[in-house]
């Protein structure tokens, strides 16, 4: 029983390992806690309630629930267990009444442990580690555990899982064959909940609340190394285990990500109807401090017998700053817009109906899949030479370098970064190049255009020069990519004038307190 209190009286060490990496990231026990408050009071006092982490890492979500669940069916328990253990310090001996609470305890204890609670840990480290935060050993069948089991493992399990490869990909998660294809003593990171046709023949049992963080990428491998995304497999698992509650912090990407497999995710969520609750950081370092998430974090609640409207919190420097019940998806909208205070000013240029900036934005790659060219030098040596803007650099390519779209070479345009910041719009800011005739990009770059001259080029960036531009690019953008869909809330203007946000302002007849939301809120930190 001294397990019991040193666990929990001690300093947290599950508060000192919260942030060992930004692929698979450990929960503090606070964000654990405050995922915990959005369940409803009463499943607390349910024994018949049962409680499942599908991907625990430091067993910080089993721990605290079985804390929640021991003091509601023994309110107060610890304040009487530490005047028992104090009582023992003083070698003074114990009542009958004091004993029986000591055996209550134990008893319900065991009760929780091996009938409410469990997990399925993502590593064997993991499950070590899990172990020892929620049965005080790791091996919850030695003498150490504060509840006996017959075998190594109790309530939190791991099993080797190898990934099921085809075209070297994996069918159920997408990791690379060449890149996890692995020694048997290496880890494969072939996660048991996702790495199943049925999810519900891993325990075979109903759970009443799935709740957790689950990892968020993983190495799609190749020369240029891209990660796909994982949360996504985990929060449909869990969906099809039918909970009562679904609990769990995810990249906020999926608000408006663009990879296909997200895209399928967002509208399959939006079409269920029964996310009830978010909340949304688009700093993710207020939930995992010394780690940064590009795009932000957000933890959801979602309900089996509930459907309706979601309320929608947003959160800055550790407060919540706005609170909204609405759609996940607005009119004439096809991603999700996290800001609650965006909503009402998006209405009102949407109801101009005018053509999208990103109508005249390019997709990727406009001359090459290159981030650079071979040929890149500073004088220009033949008179087919293109003046090329590569990365942070500038110089003469090779006309052959070219592999497509040469027609946009003679036309003034707009040169946009492919990638900017880190998806606030705090300290985001696009700059665009001018492109006059003869010149080119590489991949590093989108272009804006084409413009019949060069004051028409020069008011299309004055337009993108703007807090108003910017404060809509930021409701698509949740990431560093800044491609041709991020542009889409954006109105196409008229390019034969000058733009500044005072005439944005007036045009769509924005309220003072509207005007100050986008003033304050754009550009309103230097960038790091």
């Amino acid at each position: 029983m001294n397990d019991i209190k040193n666990n929990y009286f001690n300093p947290d060490v599950l508060n000192c390992i919260a942030n060992l990496s930004s692929d698979e990231v450990f929960t503090p026990p606070t964000i654990a806690n405050a995922m915990l408050d959005l369940l409803p009071q009463e499943i607390w006092k349910d024994r018949n309630a049962k409680f499942l982490d599908p991907f625990t890492k430091s067993g910080v979500f089993l721990r605290e629930i079985t804390k929640r669940l021991l003091e509601a069916q023994m309110p107060n328990y610890l304040n009487s267990l530490q005047q028992i253990e104090d009582k023992k310090k003083d070698g003074k001996a114990l009542s009958q009444k004091e004993h029986e609470f000591m055996n209550c305890l134990q008893e319900n204890i065991d009760y929780i442990l091996h009938n409410q609670v469990y997990g399925i840990a993502i590593t064997e480290l993991t499950s070590l580690l899990s172990r020892r935060s929620l049965y005080c050993s790791k091996y919850p069948n030695c003498k150490y555990s504060i509840s006996k089991f017959d075998d190594a493992a109790g309530n939190i399990r791991f099993k080797r899982v190898e990934h099921t490869w085809k075209n070297g990909k994996c069918i159920f998660c997408g990791a690379s064959q060449s890149e996890y294809d692995r020694d048997k003593n290496l880890e494969t990171h072939a996660y048991e909940f996702i790495h199943v046709n049925e999810p519900k023949e891993i325990f075979n049992m109903k759970f009443d609340v799935i709740i957790g963080n689950p990892p968020y990428q993983m190495s799609t491998g190749g020369g240029q190394a891209q990660a796909t995304p994982l949360y996504d497999k985990f929060v449909l698992n869990a969906i099809k285990l039918a909970p009562k509650y679904l609990v769990m912090i995810t990249p906020s990407r999926w608000f408006a990500g663009g990879f296909p497999q997200i895209e399928k995710f967002r509208d399959e969520i939006i079409k269920d109807g029964r996310m009830r609750i978010i909340h949304d950081f688009e700093d993710a370092s207020e939930c995992f401090p010394g780690v940064e998430i590009k795009g932000g974090v957000s933890y959801f609640k979602w309900e089996r017998d509930s459907k309706g409207d979601c309320t929608f919190f947003n959160h800055e420097k550790g407060s919540i700053v706005s609170s909204a019940t609405r759609p996940l998806l607005e009119t004439g909208s096809e991603t999700i817009i996290r800001n609650n205070e965006a909503i009402k000013i998006l209405h009102k240029v949407i109801a101009k109906k005018e053509k999208s900036f990103s109508e005249i934005v390019s997709p990727l790659w406009v001359h090459s899949i290159k981030s650079t060219f071979q040929t890149l030098h500073y004088e220009k040596k033949k008179n087919d030479d293109i003046f090329a803007y590569v990365m942070k650099d500038k110089g003469w390519i090779d006309n052959a370098e070219l592999e497509k779209n040469r027609d946009l070479v003679g036309k003034w345009k707009l040169f946009l970064p492919r990638s900017v910041g880190s998806a606030s719009v705090k300290t985001d800011r696009v700059i665009p190049i001018l492109g006059k005739p003869n010149t080119c990009c590489s991949g590093t770059y989108i272009i804006a255009g084409t413009f019949n001259s060069e004051v028409e080029a020069l008011n299309a960036k004055s337009y993108i020069d703007t807090k108003f531009f910017h404060f809509l690019l930021s409701l698509k953008k949740v990431s560093q990519d800044t491609v041709k869909g991020c542009y889409t809330f954006i109105p196409l203007q008229n390019f034969d004038e000058v733009w500044t946000d005072e005439k944005l302002y007036k045009k769509y007849d924005l309220s003072e307190e509207e005007i100050k939301y986008i003033e304050e809120l754009v550009w309103s930190e230097r960038r790091k």
